[in-house]
């Protein structure tokens, strides 16, 4: 790439480049998550729990979201779901 002649950096500008993209991309995956929590609330059944379940997954194997933040909100869908079952 040539050398631009306002003094920026081309390492700099394809790191800007880099982080709209991941930037886009992670923001499409939270809302996946998002919504498939939002199912859990409305539905609370366990089919939704295994769909949120596996999209809180794939998020945290991403690096969307921490790992144990994905645990942890798991475990608190399915209690959501198995504490509505058991009324």
């Amino acid at each position: 790439m040539a050398k631009l002649k306002t003094g920026r950096h081309t390492s700099a500008l394809k790191a800007q480049r880099q982080s709209v993209k991941r930037n886009s991309a992670n923001t499409g995956l939270k809302k996946v998550v998002r919504l498939a929590a939002k199912e859990v609330a409305k539905t609370k059944t366990a089919e939704s729990v295994a769909k949120a379940s596996s999209a809180l997954d794939k998020a945290a194997k991403k690096g969307v979201i921490h790992w144990k933040s994905a645990a942890r909100k798991k475990s608190r869908l399915a209690k959501s779901v198995n504490k509505a079952e058991s009324k």
